[in-house]
């Protein structure tokens, strides 16, 4: 059953603990991946940053209670979207909407860790429309929170922590936030999937830095990619896309689902996708209602 975890901060606390819980017992994860099986449906995500309109649409486009095989991926929730009186970013909220659908769907609602997460995690600054949104968010929850403010800030931060890098599925899609960029392939170390992670593997050239920050990467690289992490299609988020999606190479689909013309990804876990094919099932969340 959904608890209430909205009127106090303890509730707060308690809902990033619960939530850091199911994470890392989470059935279908091994090390920091999730396997999904070769049946059911898997509703993906770009980058939302903060619109809760369109998290609202995935959420119902999914309708978990009545499809106990569909699975919602979601990234990149935080930093963005409305804002309190003193120009605060009030994303923390969609995130703590997030965290109590993955409490009331554990098996079914991932979400992954995104680069804006890791620079929460690691208190560095971070810049999205000319904003450093790190203080905007803190400033936020410091005047909702008060003397609490610190107790749930590390709550949150010990959530963030908890979350999986990556989701493969059965039919040979991975999904993560981002993936190395060309240069920095050689000394990945894949290791960091199958072992915990700590603030240290976030840090610059470390290991879920590189998984969370690559950008541009070419075909080449991204067949690369794919012949070592052993996956046909990738799906990613992290690089903006205007008009909610966009392809990379030849095997990569990039989504976004942060604005107006966002847009959302679906398939069957039963059914083999090329990057060709999977893009026909790409929708405008705004179709969606």
């Amino acid at each position: 059953m959904e608890q209430n975890y909205r009127s106090m901060p303890q509730e707060s606390i308690q809902l990033c603990q619960t939530g850091a819980d199911l994470n890392r017992s989470c059935r279908l994860r091994t090390g920091n991946i999730i396997q999904l099986p070769a049946n059911g449906r898997v509703i993906v995500s770009g980058d939302l940053h903060g619109h809760t309109r369109n998290y609202e649409r995935i959420m119902n486009m999914a309708d978990l209670a009545n499809n106990p095989t569909t699975h919602v991926i979601l990234q990149e929730i935080i930093h963005g979207g409305p804002e309190d009186d003193f120009g605060g970013c009030l994303s923390y909220q969609l995130l703590f909407d997030a965290i109590r659908a993955k409490v009331a769907y554990p098996d079914q609602v991932h979400l992954l860790l995104g680069n804006h997460d890791t620079a929460v995690i690691s208190n560095s600054a971070v810049l999205k429309c000319g904003r450093e949104m790190n203080s905007a968010m803190k400033g936020a929850m410091q005047r909702r929170y008060n003397e609490k403010y610190s107790d749930v800030f590390n709550a949150l931060v010990d959530y963030l922590l908890s979350q999986p890098l990556a989701v493969r599925c059965a039919n040979r899609v991975w999904v993560s936030h981002s993936l190395p960029a060309d240069n920095e392939i050689d000394r990945f170390d894949l290791s960091i999937f199958n072992r915990p992670y700590t603030p240290d593997d976030i840090e610059r050239a470390n290991p879920v830095y590189l998984m969370t920050w690559g950008r541009r990467h070419s075909d080449e690289a991204l067949n690369r990619l794919a012949d070592m992490l052993d996956v046909d299609v990738f799906v990613l988020g992290h690089q903006p896309q205007e008009m909610g999606w966009g392809r990379l190479g030849s095997n990569t689909i990039i989504l976004a689902s942060e604005h107006s013309y966002g847009s959302v990804l679906f398939f069957n876990l039963a059914q083999p996708y090329t990057a060709d094919t999977l893009v026909r099932n790409i929708i405008p969340l705004g179709e969606i209602e």
